[in-house]
């Protein structure tokens, strides 16, 4: 795990709190899969909210100067994930959060709260 991917972290945290999401989570996956070293998870309220706080995350990486490589979903999605290859950050309504619930398929890793970071 580095530093950077630790930063980009934080600030994906940032975002997602001006924007008021719902039960913001990081695990840190780094010493148990090659796919990236953090996941940041939240929750949405509605669809609205759910676009603002990609928007948000998306905004405040690139103005640090890191690049999303990759998003699945849009406005129209309950899960959307936006890729920073170090960090993979999972935007969710409340109901498909439960139904997915990552936390669970991912608990080898470490949950940090974003206060930790």
């Amino acid at each position: 795990m580095n530093n950077i991917s630790r930063e980009m972290a934080k600030i994906a945290c940032r975002a997602l709190s001006e924007k008021k999401a719902e039960d913001v989570k990081v695990i840190d996956i780094s010493e148990i899969s090659v796919i990236a070293d953090y996941f940041v998870i939240a929750s949405a309220s509605n669809s609205n909210q759910l676009q603002a706080m990609m928007d948000a995350v998306d905004e405040e990486l690139y103005k640090a100067g890191y690049e999303n490589h990759q998003t699945e979903g849009n406005q129209r999605s309950s899960w959307v994930l936006m890729d920073y290859r170090d960090v993979i950050v999972h935007l969710f309504s409340r109901e498909d959060r439960l139904f997915y619930d990552l936390e669970r398929i991912w608990q080898d890793g470490k949950i940090i709260s974003p206060e930790e970071l």
